[in-house]
């Protein structure tokens, strides 16, 4: 299945004005190939069905496991991947609703300067050869915005702004530490004013201790900018600080979707009652309930019927195992994944 190429979609004018991004069934298989022709004998199914939506200001955490489909989802946006189906429409200042999968390389840049990227390792996403000032003022040059002593002038901003000197901008990566690096990502990030940054993680690789400098850093460019996240992470604990809405993810599919405070408290699907259960609790007497998972992962490339959570979930029924529940609202502002969302009690991160 392909995108049919559509760039500006008709129904724009009766969306919301204060949504940003809005993603529609995204989907993006892989092919499996095998044999010397490279025939395919299959499709590992990354991201499956996703749809979700980010208004202005507004900061929503994609979690769940390792392989789950987060960071696919967040270079589909970045059309890192052509989406195999689905559209990411997106409220352009310039050329309003647009769908990114569909847009020509003229427009597409034109978005991406509305678009940046965070990434996760801050050691492999800097060039080791070029200099802050050529790191930073690659975004200046690429898209004509500034040169020479202004190009200087940008980029010496843009180092203040995010907590490093502004002398630092003629050494190499290499002379700085893993926080000071990730600065760095976040000064290219901001250099052509952004509306939606996408982090891929951005402190999984980082200290403790510099994880909690680098998340405040985020939160006081969001209000200095006016900044809108799609914060992709699997430390819940981080989530938790810094998102307004969360998003949970299992084996390419959105499971859960709600205010940051009712999905930690009150979850409302058995996948997020587990995840919630791994998180470290603040106080050393507190004895919760155990939550321990039986069998693996579903595999992408061969999902299991019905619910895909439904040979891991302790609350399964036969209707489970061959009914495959639609992610709807049961509650104003909650989506969840699930045919029991109604009448099991879960157990959320203690208050």
């Amino acid at each position: 299945m392909t995108v049919q190429p559509e760039t500006v979609q008709p129904a724009a004018a009766a969306r919301p004005s204060d949504e940003l991004l809005v993603v529609k069934d995204l989907k993006k298989y892989f092919p499996i190939r095998k044999g010397f022709f490279g025939r395919m004998v299959g499709q590992v199914r990354a991201v499956d069905g996703v749809s979700f939506s980010i208004c202005r200001g507004e900061t929503l955490g994609l979690v769940g496991e390792s392989g789950c489909g987060k960071t696919t989802t967040a270079r589909l946006i970045m059309r890192g991947y052509e989406p195999t189906a689905g559209e990411i429409l997106f409220n352009d200042p310039n050329l309003g609703w647009v769908n990114i999968p569909t847009l020509d390389k003229k427009r597409m840049k034109q978005v991406r300067r509305n678009i940046q990227m965070i990434f996760q390792d801050p050691y492999s996403s800097l060039n080791p050869r070029m200099t802050l000032l050529q790191i930073v003022g690659e975004p200046l040059l690429v898209h004509g915005v500034a040169k020479g002593s202004e190009l200087r002038d940008r980029v010496a901003e843009l180092l203040r702004v995010v907590g490093l000197r502004p002398e630092y901008m003629v050494r190499y990566p290499h002379a700085f530490s893993g926080g000071q690096r990730q600065r760095i990502g976040i000064a290219r990030a901001l250099a052509l004013h952004p509306q939606l940054v996408v982090c891929d993680e951005p402190v999984s690789a980082l200290d403790v201790s510099i994880q909690a400098q680098i998340l405040n850093l985020l939160q006081d460019l969001q209000e200095q900018f006016h900044l809108t996240y799609l914060f992709v992470a699997h430390d819940l604990s981080v989530v938790e600080h810094i998102s307004d809405r969360v998003a949970v993810m299992y084996v390419g599919k959105l499971v859960e979707v709600g205010e940051t405070e009712q999905v930690f408290h009150q979850p409302l699907h058995p996948y997020t009652e587990a995840l919630l259960g791994a998180v470290p609790k603040p106080h050393p007497r507190y004895r919760g309930k155990q939550i321990i998972l039986k069998g693996e992962v579903a595999s992408p490339a061969n999902p299991p019927s019905g619910c895909y959570f439904h040979p891991r979930c302790p609350y399964a029924v036969e209707r489970c195992r061959v009914e495959t529940p639609p992610l709807r609202e049961v509650q104003p502002g909650r989506l969840v994944s699930c045919h029991r969302a109604e009448e099991l009690q879960l157990q959320g991160v203690a208050v």
